[in-house]
């Protein structure tokens, strides 16, 4: 059977299409009656009387009988002007045909995805997995912290299985970015297996977030939260004084390169600790009040906010100790990267032509050359020194000793983890592009010694992206904090802030 709709479209168009016809008809039979019609009072066997006449009717007919141009310049401006506005008739119903919305013209289908728009809805997929998953395992913490891993276990077990659905939409994306694959409805696949993963990732935490808000029960009581969460705040406050210190004494010792991945970290750890103490406040003031729903949603924030200055503090702290790791460690692996550098000098067979090989030795002797210089000459960078060594030897292809292998591993995973920590404490600001090569760079550290210098590439890379989107977009914390709680797209924004 015919569709009604289409049978309704023929009906339309037949009655438009005869419509159209009789008025080109009509038309054209006026613009030849125009043309005739001079012709009718010339022609010998005119029906129309001649009366007879005097010379002077006599001189008219004769004028009558010579057809003048001008005779012919009124039938040729209504054939004109029928023409003009048959075209433009035309052009009105061609555009009017164009720009129908009624289902009988133009189909209701939306316009198909394009590329683009996959690519954007991946992005932005991947933002909202990652930041579901950094606040579910801050939130986890805290409830940890009160009721023990025991009870936490099956909350802590949906955070790892959304971890490795994320961990797996990373990895697509990243080698959707370099290409892989080339096919171009196999790229498509790809972007939609990102927000798949996404997808499942939000599900395992939303799925979990009603029985883990059973457990904490925020919305009966927040005593005791809240006394983990003001124990916690004071530890950090502590710890505030004792890490600017640190940094004071490393930047004696050191080159300003050494302490700059957590410069002004004590400044925002400060920030975000003020931020807390109000919330904190806020939420004690509503729990007097026994508005629970209230008091809940401040302790959420002010817990957000105490995780974001735990992370920043220890980002210092852990800074610290790696530099000081370092400065041991640099002596050694000069030693090592010098006997690497001699054991490709006696090197005979090498997949390296003899002519690159002299040239990646030579450089690897400035290299050492210069670390040794710095050793020597002042204050220096020693993650900077070990980061040199292990670019410089790695050319040569001629296995690793212990100490420059070590060195290589500690500068990897300072990259990776002084990454993370900016885009965890950055989050509402940081784009997909950093977070892809920060996932892409913690898996090569743990593949062992062949991904450490790529991770430690691809870790700076991605903070200095990270960067770069603060510095474009900025961010609104701490002017109304992270509301947001444990669990996935649909269940993590429930408790959010009055007024945010």
């Amino acid at each position: 059977m015919t569709p009604i709709l289409i049978r309704g479209r023929s009906r339309h168009a037949t009655s438009r299409t005869a419509v159209r016809v009789a008025h080109a008809v009509l038309g054209g039979a006026a613009g030849v009656v125009w043309l005739v019609s001079p012709g009718m009072t010339i022609s010998a066997q005119d029906p129309v009387p001649v009366a007879r006449a005097g010379p002077v009717a006599g001189a008219a007919v004769a004028e009558r009988d010579e057809t003048s141009p001008a005779d012919l310049v009124l039938p040729l401006v209504v054939v004109g002007a029928v023409g003009v506005l048959a075209g433009y008739g035309y052009v009105r119903r061609t555009r009017r045909a164009r720009s129908r919305t009624t289902p009988g013209v133009v189909s209701v289908r939306p316009p198909a995805p394009t590329v683009a728009d996959f690519e954007r809805q991946a992005r932005a997929a991947l933002v909202v997995a990652d930041d579901s998953v950094r606040t579910s395992r801050e939130e986890l913490g805290f409830a940890e912290a009160l009721f023990g891993a025991e009870a936490v276990e099956p909350f802590a077990r949906a955070v790892r299985a959304a971890e490795t659905e994320l961990a797996a939409a990373f990895a697509i994306h990243r080698r959707y970015e370099r290409g892989v694959p080339e096919d171009e409805v196999a790229r498509r696949q790809a972007l939609v297996g990102v927000v798949g993963r996404c997808a499942e990732a939000g599900r395992r935490l939303d799925a979990e977030a009603p029985a883990f808000d059973g457990l904490r029960a925020l919305e009966r009581g927040v005593d005791a939260a809240l006394e983990v969460a003001e124990g916690r705040f004071r530890e950090l406050a502590g710890r505030t004084g004792g890490v600017a210190a640190t940094l004071d004494e490393l930047g004696e010792r050191f080159t300003a390169s050494a302490v700059e991945p957590v410069t002004g970290y004590v400044e925002q750890a400060k920030d975000r600790l003020v931020f807390a103490t109000g919330h904190l406040n806020a939420c004690r003031q509503a729990a007097d009040r026994d508005d629970l729903e209230r008091a809940a949603r401040h302790l959420r924030a002010a817990e957000g906010a105490i995780a974001q200055a735990g992370v920043l503090i220890t980002g210092v702290e852990r800074l610290a100790a790696g530099v000081r790791e370092a400065a041991g460690l640099v002596p050694a692996a000069l030693t090592g990267a010098e006997a690497e550098i001699a054991a490709a000098r006696r090197a005979e067979a090498t997949e390296v032509p003899a002519g690159e090989l002299r040239a990646r030795i030579a450089r690897a002797d400035g290299v050492m050359a210069t670390v040794r210089e710095q050793l020597t000459g002042g204050p220096y960078d020693p993650l900077g020194a070990l980061r040199h060594i292990a670019r410089a030897v790695e050319p040569l292809g001629v296995g690793r000793a212990g100490a420059v292998t070590a060195g290589a591993l500690l500068v990897a995973r300072g990259a990776v983890d002084a990454a993370e920590d900016f885009v965890g404490t950055h989050r509402e600001a940081v784009s997909a592009e950093p977070r892809t090569l920060l996932a892409e760079a913690t898996r090569l550290l743990s593949v062992g010694v062949p991904g450490y210098a790529q991770a430690d590439r691809l870790a700076r890379d991605a903070r200095d992206l990270a960067e770069r989107d603060v510095r474009a977009h900025g961010t609104p914390y701490p002017d109304t904090g992270p509301p947001a709680s444990f669990g996935g797209p649909e269940t993590r924004g429930r408790r959010t802030l009055p007024g945010a």
